[in-house]
């Protein structure tokens, strides 16, 4: 077993063959599929269609086939089925950054006459995408100024813990869980593993008697940072991007706002039971084999001394994260002091949505003292956040609404409903939860909310059914994705240290995903009528 954590190789060769394969035949493929579907045959136009584009000044080769015996699809609705199909190839296979897809795509709305400049980009000012910007300006201040280690030193190196192995993988994970909940689910995973490391490097060295340690602990360890950290971020709406996704989705289609206090109410229990059931069979099936590691307290509570007192910084950062949190929260204490229908509550509602919060709270950190005479958050630092995030989600929204405008999801979503088995607003939720998981393995955890959770909404439309649950659902299982090195950054993170081996990934991950499918389906069963308007 390689304890040599720091020098990361996420992938075997034999993976890293595959991942260079899978590339190389989604670019290869992706033209071929857009032109099958450009030239599939589609029905005629209503007498009312848009006027001449680009595309119909060319020259007869390049327009769709005109056959009248297709699905009925508008010619925009054609040109765009084409579009997103590429797109969503694209993005499986990520023979492209998946940014650079998300705006190819919607860019060629725009060259192939989908819809015009304006209405394409007009999602890429959503007040969700400025959620996103306040929210990750937060998350680098946090990381910067180290408040996030000083959280994690904080609560492991409590005299509780002290050596107990199984209270420190306890301990360990509570943390991981709770600060992937605000900051990035890679960068809370890349800290916290840092943190483990130094950890198992302690308790495995020869200071400790370490070689009477099982190794399956340290296994243990490592899958508790990743799979903590993708566990937790489902508790807010700012946890992990597909929760972003999701609520935009609801909001847009739906014409429902899921306030952030509301989502808690659904992502935290959520995120409680898994973890619970995530700690007990890792505390199972990775035993330490001692109760008690001789030196671990000292060690722990020494790490914690080193970080000495709040700095200027850590303060001023603290004192923006809890104003941005007070006012993501406000909405929804106002709407439960008053009741969502009172003047008040939708004034409140109105003036304070959560992109508005995050932008207010970040604003903080440019204006309150840091370290060394600079504030606690300089632009320079700013500017490093994930922007390619930022822009997925802008370009994904925008195919998203086209889709809804030209009539395509709504094809597409009667299409599916079709091959449903039953109907039922049960299945259609355990149908999309488990859809969007297994996406989520082969691809993002952002993709497979892209996809997914639009198209549960239309299957449910087209089914009769109300689209909150499914969509929600989706919104959820999105997250899941335990079992492959490439299913997540977080994942291929811990798999590169050495101390996880493929086999055990796998046999956790897949049993984890089937817990996180069932756990999110009864609980959003239990729980959506909390959020229903």
């Amino acid at each position: 077993m390689s304890t040599d954590a720091e020098v990361f190789q996420p992938l075997s060769p034999l993976e890293q063959a595959f991942e260079r394969w899978r590339m190389r035949v989604g670019l290869v493929l992706a033209p071929v599929l857009f032109i099958a579907l450009w030239w599939a045959p589609w029905s005629p136009p209503a007498a009312d269609a848009p006027g001449a584009t680009l595309v119909d000044l060319l020259p007869a080769i390049f327009h769709p086939g005109t056959r009248a015996d297709g699905p009925g699809l508008s010619v925009e609705a054609h040109r765009l089925a084409a579009i997103l199909a590429t797109v969503v190839w694209l993005w499986v296979t990520e023979a492209l950054p998946m940014p650079v897809t998300a705006l190819l795509g919607a860019s060629a709305c725009v060259v192939l006459g989908v819809a015009e400049a304006k209405a394409v980009f007009a999602p890429f000012a959503s007040p969700l995408m400025f959620l996103f910007i306040g929210s990750f300006f937060l998350s680098r201040a946090i990381f910067l100024h180290g408040l996030d280690r000083r959280l994690a030193y904080g609560v492991i190196g409590s005299r509780w813990v002290g050596g107990n192995p199984s209270r420190i993988l306890l301990a360990f994970g509570l943390v991981t869980a709770g600060l992937s909940a605000w900051i990035s689910n890679t960068a809370t995973t890349a800290m916290m593993l840092a943190i483990g490391v130094s950890i198992l490097r302690f308790l495995y060295g020869p200071a400790t008697g370490g070689g009477q340690l099982d190794r399956r602990y340290a296994t243990g360890l490592a899958l508790m940072t990743s799979f903590a950290a993708s566990i937790g971020g489902l508790a807010t709406p700012i946890g992990t991007p597909p929760n972003v996704i999701g609520l935009g989705f609801i909001q847009q289609e739906l014409q429902i706002r899921i306030s952030f206090l509301k989502w808690m109410l659904l992502g935290v229990p959520v995120v409680t039971v898994l973890f619970i059931l995530l700690y007990l069979y890792l505390n199972w099936a990775c035993p330490a084999g001692r109760d008690e590691v001789a030196g671990g307290r000292e060690l722990l509570q020494e790490r914690r001394r080193e970080l000495g007192p709040l700095s200027p910084g850590e303060r001023s950062t603290l004192c923006a994260f809890l104003v941005t949190v007070a006012l993501w929260l406000l909405p929804g204490i106002a709407a439960l002091v008053w009741g969502e229908s009172h003047a008040w509550a939708k004034g409140v509602q109105q003036a304070l949505p959560e992109g508005v919060a995050a932008l207010v709270g970040s604003g903080l950190l440019f204006l309150l003292p840091g370290t060394a005479g600079e504030r606690a958050l300089t632009w320079p630092q700013a500017a490093q956040i994930d922007w390619g995030v930022v822009l997925l989600y802008g370009g994904g929204f925008a195919l998203g609404e086209l889709s809804n405008k030209t009539g395509l999801a709504n094809a597409v979503g009667q299409g599916m409903a079709a091959w449903l088995p039953s109907h039922s607003e049960f299945a259609l939720l355990a149908g999309a939860t488990l859809v969007a998981a297994l996406v989520s393995e082969a691809t993002s955890n952002t993709a497979s909310a892209q996809i997914v959770v639009l198209l549960a909404i239309r299957m449910a439309e087209a089914a009769g059914i109300d689209p909150l649950g499914p969509a929600l659902g989706a919104t959820f299982g999105a997250s899941l994705g335990f079992m492959l090195p490439v299913s997540t950054p977080c994942n291929a993170i811990v798999y590169g240290t050495g101390y996880v081996p493929l086999s055990r990934m796998i046999r956790y991950g897949l049993l984890l995903d089937a817990a996180g499918v069932v756990t999110i389906v009864a609980l959003l069963k239990l729980l959506l009528p909390l959020v229903r308007p």
